[in-house]
């Protein structure tokens, strides 16, 4: 999470969103090998048996990669005294980035609010609805909209623990976990589930909230956190807990 990393996706968003905003006929383009305009009219990916296979798997995987922050949390609230699974900064790391990208972010603000239609919806590939550019929000879908793309945003987020990972390892991680984001937007595009900038923003703005986070918990010096604060917040919240219900 270095600056080096932002500069770069930064310059991504800014390319993307100014070549995707004078031409966004674009998207359509790159969806349009995809589909398979005879009938039956679909996305050719769509069709293969073995796509929801992956997605599940890559759900599976996106779960494993965050449960341990979540146990380390509710452990510590059960039994306050006790040591935690993991780093309690880690912990709270890996909870509220994910909290905060594909939660709040994406599946809150964004998809919900934001009416693009998917590419399997609109008139160009045998929908009902317009197509919109990436920008606009006054899209025809009522919910759970095509921007950003939301399967890509758990599949970026795993930028985080790769963030957490040893040193030597960590630049690897990272490419890992740009790759998996990657794949898992390529497959959503052949799908026709999502256009190519639902996908690139997704890992952008994930990107960004994972930076941000780990910024304030780690690097910056006026707001990161140590992990005996962190602890000793944890107990007294667990105390407090256990008194409203009459534990202790």
């Amino acid at each position: 999470m270095n600056r080096a990393g932002l500069v770069i996706t930064l310059v991504i968003a800014v390319v993307v969103s100014v070549f995707f905003a004078v031409d966004p006929k674009l998207d359509l383009d790159i969806s349009a090998p995809f589909f398979h305009a005879e009938p039956p009219t679909l996305f050719a990916v769509n069709a293969q048996p073995w796509v929801q296979g992956m997605r599940a798997a890559a759900r599976v995987l996106i779960t494993l990669l965050a449960l341990p922050g979540f146990l380390a949390l509710l452990g510590k609230l059960i039994l306050p005294h006790r040591r935690m699974l993991i780093s309690g900064r880690a912990a709270l790391f890996l909870v509220v980035t994910i909290a905060i990208g594909p939660g709040l972010i994406t599946n809150v603000m964004l998809k919900e609010h934001w009416g693009r239609s998917r590419p399997i919806d609109i008139q160009q590939f045998g929908g009902t609805d317009r197509f919109t550019p990436w920008w606009d929000p006054r899209g025809d879908c009522p919910s759970n909209c095509s921007f950003i793309a939301g399967e890509p945003s758990g599949a970026f987020w795993t930028l985080a623990p790769a963030a957490l990972t040893p040193p030597q390892w960590r630049a690897l991680a990272y490419v890992g976990a740009i790759a998996f984001g990657a794949g898992i937007g390529a497959l959503r595009i052949g799908a026709g589930a999502h256009f190519f900038t639902d996908v690139v923003f997704a890992g952008v703005f994930m990107y960004l909230v994972v930076w941000a986070v780990h910024g304030f918990i780690y690097r910056w010096r006026a707001t990161r956190i140590s992990e005996d604060s962190i602890g000793r917040a944890l107990t007294r919240a667990a105390e407090a807990v256990r008194r409203m219900l009459g534990l202790s």
